[in-house]
This record gives structure tokens, C-alpha cells and sequence, in this order.
């Protein structure tokens, strides 16, 4: 029996961690021989953490082999202490009037928090995982804090973007989701993100080949990936939330499996044109287990490069937000 990884997961009671605590649990995160233990950290709130107590006790009631442990708090210290993995999906929402650099400001200060305490408290082998909303920029924030743990392993999701492009090529190739490979997300997790279909292949072929209609690429694939989440608050009134918590598993069963090729927000340090400190998606390969290189060299026409720089933009402009906070 290996040993048990730990997992701590903010806004662990809200809809993505309902949907994902069970995945991990049940071994989808990290493989169906790999023990855990969940550290589950909630708002200092009653509702919330009477909701937790809830989900604890659902998590037991499944009788999961892999499950060694649970631990309920709302105290940042306790739940990020020792954890080799820490998923961090909490974050404030965006209110009614409210502006984007209000909301940037406000979750700066929740994640410069958290970041203290988890380079403070965590293993020395700690990954962290964003996930909480502008989750780039979020990400940015979190590694800015880290004295001890290096920037690298602070990653942020763009995986849903991915699944949702690879799902939506293979709809019109009229092809099963396999059949898509190297479909790869530049930019940020927001209706700007790119998702790069030049690079994508279809059975093997050029996707291009395959899928000969540009216009369609270039307009409406391009915007149903990218505000594909406000289709769905509009067709179900709520958030992404299960496939979110779907996309995380992917996000983190590719960063410990050697050989995985897939699109993570890493930071830029200038590839692609993007502003050396910004976290932008890209494509990546899985060297060791939670360590990943990035894959350059990708040609950008100029399609492309027009979509990475209105990307770009959006992540300096964010960065510009919170420099004040994080200088």
C-alpha cells in the first residue's frame, strides 16, 4: 500500500467540490492504487461548514478502499498543513455591479492569504491547482507569495477549455472524442482564451483538413469554447460545476502521469508572446510525476497571434489590477 497522498480543497462544500471530492476519492485524480486523505477547508461560515459536515458524511457513507482520511476546518493552517496537493477552487464571485478589477482586488487578498500558509505549511513537494475564478491572474497572485515552493508548481485550469474544444471539433468532424488529439488552449481561462485548432489533429490528419470550413473555426468555434460557461448559467441557471470538477481531475491526472500532452496556465515567461509574468495557457508535456515542461515551437499564423494578443492584453491588464498588491 503506498502512502497516502493529502489533498487539501478550498471551497470544499460548494457545487465543484461536491462534484469532485467523490472523483478523488474513488481514485480518478491520482490512480485506483494511490491512498488519500482529504483535507477539507471551508469559509468560517455556519451554513458553509454545517454543509461540509454533510459531505464528510457522505464521503464515509461511500466506503471508499482509497479514502484514509478526512479532516473538516475552516482554519487555512490546519487544512494545508502537509498537503501534497492543494486544490484551490474557493473564490468570491462576481456580484451584481461589480467590476472586474473589484473582483480581482477582492480574491487577491483571499489567495495572497492562502499562498502564505501553504509555502509556509505544506510538504515540500506541494503542488497547487487553481481553479477559483480569474483563475490565471489567481494563480499569479498564489506564486507571487512563495518564498519556499517555486513558481512552477503553481498551475491554473484551462482544462475544461480543452475538453470543451475537443469536444466540439469532434461534433462537427462527426468523429468519436478520441479521434482529436493536440487541441491546445493559449491565454486566459475567459471568453479571450485561444483555443488553437492549426495544432489540432483529426485520426491522424490536420484538423484543418479534415474540418475545411475556416470560418467556422475562426468565429463560431472559437466563441462557443469561450463562452461556453455563460451558455450554461443561461440554460441551467448555475455555474459550471460538475464539469469543472471533471476538468480538475484531468488537469491533475495528466500533471502525475509521464508522457501526458495537454494545456495548463503556467507562467509565460515570454513564450509565445505573452508577458513574461502572466500565467497563460499552453501546451505542456508531463515530465515526472507534478513536474512538466512546456512545448515551444508551435507556428502561430496570424489568426492566431491576433487572438494570443487580445489574450495577452487581458492578462496585463488584470496583472496591472493587482500589482499593488503583490510588489
Amino acid at each position: 500500500m503506498k502512502t497516502p497522498i493529502r489533498v487539501a480543497v478550498t471551497g470544499a462544500a460548494g457545487q465543484i467540490g461536491y462534484s469532485l471530492l467523490f472523483r478523488i476519492a474513488s481514485g480518478a485524480m491520482f490512480g485506483p492504487d494511490q491512498p488519500v486523505i482529504l483535507q477539507l477547508i471551508e469559509a468560517p461560515i455556519e451554513k458553509a461548514l454545517k454543509a461540509l459536515e454533510g459531505v464528510a458524511m457522505e464521503l464515509d457513507d461511500c466506503a471508499f478502499p482509497l479514502l484514509k482520511g478526512i479532516v473538516q476546518t475552516s482554519d487555512p493552517a490546519v487544512g494545508f498543513k502537509d498537503a501534497n496537493w492543494c486544490l484551490l477552487v474557493g473564490a468570491k464571485p462576481r456580484g451584481p455591479g461589480m467590476e472586474r478589477a473589484d473582483l480581482l482586488k477582492d480574491n487577491g487578498a483571499i489567495f495572497i492569504g492562502q499562498s502564505k500558509i501553504i509555502d509556509a505549511v505544506a510538504a515540500d513537494d506541494a503542488r497547487i491547482a487553481v481553479v477559483g475564478n480569474p483563475a490565471n491572474t489567481n494563480c499569479m497572485i498564489a506564486a507571487s507569495q512563495a518564498k519556499r515552493l517555486p513558481v512552477e508548481r503553481f498551475t491554473a485550469m484551462v482544462r475544461l477549455d480543452q475538453n470543451r474544444a475537443q469536444t466540439q471539433l469532434a461534433k462537427k468532424a462527426g468523429v468519436d472524442l478520441t479521434a482529436v488529439k493536440d487541441i491546445f488552449i493559449y491565454g486566459n481561462h475567459s471568453p479571450t482564451m485561444f483555443p488553437a485548432f492549426a495544432h489540432a489533429t483529426i485520426n491522424g490528419a490536420p484538423a484543418t483538413s479534415v474540418i475545411t470550413d475556416s470560418a467556422w473555426l475562426q468565429g463560431p468555434f472559437c466563441e462557443t469554447v469561450g463562452k461556453r460557461g455563460a451558455a450554461i448559467i443561461a440554460a441551467r441557471g448555475l455555474s459550471s460545476a460538475a464539469s469543472a470538477a471533471n476538468a480538475l481531475v484531468d488537469h491533475v491526472r495528466s500533471l502525475v502521469t509521464p508522457g501526458a500532452i495537454h494545456s495548463v496556465a503556467v507562467k509565460s515567461e515570454g513564450r509565445y508572446g505573452f508577458d513574461a509574468n502572466v500565467w497563460a495557457g499552453m501546451p505542456v508535456r508531463t515530465t515526472t510525476p507534478g513536474s512538466y515542461e512546456v512545448i515551444e515551437g508551435y507556428a502561430m499564423d496570424d489568426f492566431a497571434k491576433s487572438k494570443i494578443a487580445a489574450t495577452n492584453k487581458e492578462l496585463a491588464e488584470e496583472r496591472a489590477f493587482v500589482t499593488s498588491m503583490i510588489s
